[in-house]
């Protein structure tokens, strides 16, 4: 693994103990420039982790408390009339940040849920009839509970379509909660000297991640993946062209992070769950490995068709 990943995941590692996969999925993500849900049981360090990886890599962070009194011009800005010069003047809201954590964004209106959609897709607000780009890079995080607790919304397929990935972070192993356990105080991220990376050379790494080679057989292992959700009736949705690009961007971003020039069958399945299992069922309510009835309709995939 190259050297400055590493670095990244340890000093997240220091305040989520024990989950090196779903930081790793988080700076894959990140990487791949991409947006991220994370859905999970209160209490589990998805917060945490939010702003743990945009202190990492230097940029600005905001975090937006979804509640269901929430409205779009909380989130996006708002036009004021100012009366001394006669004209309205733009006022931007919380999500002119790089980094923005959506904090339980399942419990604010659909309405509320869809103000964030123009910006995940195209880096951008309209106001007003007015366009505002927003700061690069730009990255959403997510946090979700899961639907079956009171006052959720379930986000739409077109909403859930726009994150890269969704994953979970879990229980934590015993001896990462007894270390936890033991700590009279934790670190706080104020108190760590936290920024690996500043915004040129994340950009940089991300660039680099898009020179990563993938061959014309790992093009079609894919594809055969993506056509059997296409093609069979046991897939409750296909996956789009979209998710076909997603896969490829998050297996290069995978295989940079294993300090790989080129992508393989390996990097592939490592990160398919993550990108696939929100689209291929979105009412499917997600816990992790922890829950054992899971649907793993991308599992289910990945075990039906030989890698290359």
């Amino acid at each position: 693994m190259d050297d400055i990943n590493q670095q990244i995941i340890d000093k997240i590692s220091s305040l989520v103990l024990g989950k090196e996969d779903p930081i790793k999925l988080s700076l894959c993500c990140l990487l791949a420039k991409g947006h991220l849900l994370i859905e999970d049981l209160p209490g589990m360090g998805k917060t945490t982790l939010s702003h743990a990886l945009a202190a990492v890599v230097g940029l600005s962070f905001s975090r937006i408390q979804f509640t269901s009194d929430l409205l779009p011009a909380d989130i996006v800005g708002v036009s004021i009339f100012k009366a001394d010069i006669h004209e309205f003047n733009f006022h931007p809201g919380p999500i002119f940040n790089q980094v923005i954590l959506a904090d339980e964004i399942n419990r604010a209106s659909p309405k509320t849920q869809s103000a964030l959609l123009e910006a995940m897709a195209e880096n951008q607000v309209s106001v007003d009839g007015t366009t505002h780009s927003l700061p690069s890079p730009f990255f959403v995080i997510a946090t979700q509970n899961p639907l079956h607790q009171s006052g959720t919304y379930p986000l739409p397929e077109s909403q859930l379509d726009r994150f890269l990935m969704r994953i979970s972070i879990g229980y934590p192993p015993h001896s990462a909660e007894l270390d936890m356990l033991k700590k009279t105080q934790s670190p706080s991220i104020n108190e760590i000297d936290f920024a690996c990376i500043d915004k040129q050379q994340l950009q940089n790494l991300q660039q680099q991640v898009t020179q990563i080679h993938a061959s014309d057989e790992l093009l079609n292992y894919i594809l055969e993946l993506v056509n059997l959700s296409r093609q069979s009736s046991e897939f409750p949705f296909a996956l789009s062209p979209r998710a076909s690009q997603s896969i490829l961007q998050a297996a290069k971003a995978w295989a940079f992070i294993e300090g790989r020039q080129f992508v393989t069958a390996d990097d592939v399945q490592a990160i398919f769950p993550a990108v696939t299992e929100h689209r291929l069922a979105p009412a499917a309510t997600h816990l992790g490995a922890n829950n054992q009835n899971e649907l793993n309709y991308s599992h289910k995939l990945l075990s039906a068709i030989n890698p290359v």
